[in-house]
């Protein structure tokens, strides 16, 4: 049977949207299969828009390494495409001696990833760069920006189709079938044969591997929710940076981010949950006001306002310690022509074009094989 495509990336989310534009620029024909009718609709429209410079994460680990290369990437490429973007940079505050020790600890961490840039600020340098921050010290990361994501997968959207590649919406996948050419995938109703499938689903990626014959139930690891709730404010945004604590959990705390308006958000929080709800109790804002108020001790009672949430597909438990990306291929799981990406979180929109290039460079490796 022949091929009717040599690609198909399951999930137009803003990663799965990048490992397309990858492959097609490359000369790759690629489908794209979309459940939505609009790309970027879960994961990739639900965060906090920031570009992080990858202070936080393990040496030596996926996220570390892609999103210290990513980053670079998706400067020049914003810068190249036009997509507006401002490196607006970013303070990570101790708000007590206690935190001192943690915040130490991250500056080593950055260096540790390369992070080159990082400076360390007294009290008194912090709160003359931002005169309504409470802080003991802070680090200043001048790398860390933020993006209008939605114009980023546009863009992303734009040379796939420039290169001759396609996204299919309204086009749920079903089931893959293995055949000696690849795969044979089903999605609404139609069948397509294929080389090479790439499961960038997000919140659904382990659905979908479930639903790849042959694949064993050990390649799919277990996935968890974390819900994060953001809140906007009524009044005008007292900093020109994001503001972040020392993290002490499997998020980042409820920090400050600005959109490219200069409107501020605050969170998100942190909720694990058993099933997908976008819904943001009101409630939840009398913790914020205590989070917020140790580094923002004059936000205003009555000022927040809830704005949206987001779900972040993790492959740890609540109790876990923070898990890595997983990109699961041949390598793993031996069925060519197969990756399965799971637990693709934060900083996933930042790592995108160097994930585009990693699923890249494992579907070659394959074909050597």
């Amino acid at each position: 049977m022949s091929l009717d495509v040599e690609n198909i990336v399951i999930g137009a989310g803003v990663i799965g949207l990048a490992i397309a534009r990858t492959l097609a620029v490359a000369g790759r024909d690629v489908l794209v299969l979309e459940r939505s009718a609009h790309f970027g609709e879960e994961t990739s429209s639900r965060n906090s828009e920031v570009i992080h410079a990858g202070i936080y994460y393990p040496k030596d680990s996926l996220k570390a390494r892609f999103c210290v290369e990513g980053k670079k990437r998706l400067y020049d490429y914003c810068v190249a495409r036009h997509i507006p973007h401002q490196r607006c940079g970013k303070l990570i505050v101790a708000t007590s001696e206690a935190e001192l020790e943690t915040l130490d600890s991250l500056a080593a961490k950055a260096a540790a990833n390369d992070v080159d840039d990082i400076e360390y600020l007294s009290q008194d340098a912090a709160i003359k760069m931002e005169p309504t921050l409470n802080c003991a010290a802070a680090l200043l990361s001048p790398s860390t920006g933020i993006i209008d994501s939605h114009q980023l997968m546009l863009a992303y959207v734009g040379e796939i189709e420039d290169n001759g590649s396609a996204i299919a919406y309204n086009t749920p996948f079903e089931t893959a079938e293995r055949t000696k050419e690849g795969f044979a995938v089903t999605a609404d109703g139609t069948t397509v044969q294929c080389r090479n499938l790439i499961n960038s689903a997000g919140l659904s990626a382990q659905e979908i591997a479930a639903s790849i014959s042959g694949l064993a139930p050990a390649h799919i690891p277990t996935r968890y929710l974390t819900k994060g709730s953001y809140f906007t404010m009524t009044a005008r945004a007292p900093f020109s940076h994001l503001i972040y604590p020392v993290p002490n959990t499997a998020s980042l705390g409820i920090h400050v981010t600005l959109d490219l308006a200069g409107q501020i958000r605050f969170g998100p929080d942190q909720e694990w949950i058993d099933q997908i709800d976008y819904e943001v109790d009101p409630a939840r804002c009398t913790d914020f006001y205590e989070a917020i108020r140790r580094y923002f001790p004059a936000l205003p009672d009555d000022s927040l306002i809830p704005a949206y949430s987001g779900i972040r597909p993790k492959v740890q438990t609540p109790d876990g310690a923070a898990a890595d990306f997983v990109l699961s291929g041949e390598q793993n799981h031996n069925i060519p022509g197969l990756v399965n990406l799971f637990g693709m979180e934060s900083p996933g929109l930042t790592a995108s074009l160097r994930i585009g290039e990693a699923v890249m460079e494992m579907l070659d490796q394959t074909e050597r094989l």
